[in-house]
């Protein structure tokens, strides 16, 4: 059966787009579309005291160098990197009433992640039961989750021979064997409850509408980026924890368009490339050959051999 290019490039195209399609759909068909019985946590601000052992239990628990000590959390602005997947600020005088305010920061853990949608290659994957986890073994260093997360989580390894992208999994290993991730596990005021994300919200809710005058009116993470699975209650505004603003809205939709071509590109574009090549090659040998036969055409497959007809009559004309 004869193919032409144009009905190569069209069933390429066709090929390629549904590939990808299957793969978004299939990452984002796996969630919850509210999340209500997915593992969550829920951060009450207002009892943290700043004591650190979260960061102490996350470094233990992710076999991380342990926090420095005598690291005043009030006076130096942190971020989460690839060798510590969480960390504690300290806002002095923050709190309503002048006290100080500490706040834990970590992978948010989307409903809908931008980072497992972004990924190519599924090397971060929501699971079923709500963290979101990250397979070395797979990732190709892309970086595009990096890119698509509006909480700016996922760190990469730039110092490394063989980098990584790395980020709080949610202690996913622990959760499957029935424990607390080990942050809730250590912390001595009750700053960090943890549950599934319905219950959890419902908890947080009843707390601020009971005191009206003493939390925020507002549960952080309930509508962010369409909801995420970690939960935050306070008597201050977010923003005076230098907690991120986003969008409401779930954020795949919007990373797939702007970071679906890469992947295609990467994949999908080589290969298809090689056989506009070979299918090209192809043709002009074809032509070479039918121009041999032509008069006047020469030597070669197509020119005569000496003494044959086509030779002879080759000799006449000349």
């Amino acid at each position: 059966m004869k193919l032409s290019r144009r009905s190569f490039l069209r069933a390429a195209g066709v090929t390629g787009s549904a590939a990808l399609g299957t793969a978004s759909l299939a990452r984002a068909g796996s969630a919850d579309a509210r999340g209500e019985n997915e593992s969550a946590m829920l951060v009450d601000t207002t009892l943290c005291a700043g004591c650190r052992g979260c960061e102490a239990a996350c470094a233990e628990a992710n076999a991380l160098a342990p926090p420095s000590p005598e690291l005043d959390v009030r006076k130096t602005r942190r971020d989460t990197g690839p060798e510590a997947f969480t960390v504690v600020n300290g806002f002095a005088g923050g709190g309503a009433h002048g006290e100080d305010r500490f706040a834990k920061r970590q992978c948010m853990h989307c409903i809908a992640p931008a980072c497992a949608s972004a990924c190519p290659v599924r090397a971060l994957d929501k699971q079923p039961g709500g963290p979101v986890i990250y397979r070395g073994e797979r990732c190709m260093g892309c970086r595009y989750c990096m890119v698509a997360c509006p909480f700016e989580i996922p760190k990469y390894q730039y110092d490394r021979l063989a980098p990584l992208v790395r980020k709080c999994t949610f202690c996913a290993q622990r959760q499957a064997e029935g424990k607390k991730p080990a942050c809730a596990e250590v912390c001595p005021t009750g700053a960090l409850m943890f549950g599934k994300r319905g219950s959890l919200l419902e908890l947080a809710k009843g707390r601020v509408y009971r005191n009206p005058e003493k939390y925020a009116h507002r549960v952080y993470g309930e509508h962010e980026a369409g909801g995420t699975d970690w939960l935050y209650i306070s008597d201050v505004p977010f923003e005076t924890l230098a907690m991120p603003s986003v969008r409401d809205e779930p954020y795949p939709d919007k990373v797939q368009g702007a970071l679906g071509a890469p992947p295609f590109v990467m994949t999908l574009w080589p290969p298809l490339l090689m056989g506009v090549y070979a299918f090209s090659k192809r043709r002009d040998e074809v032509a070479r050959a039918a121009a041999g036969h032509t008069p006047g055409g020469g030597g070669g497959a197509g020119g005569g051999a000496p003494g044959s007809k086509d030779g002879k009559a080759g000799g006449r004309h000349a």
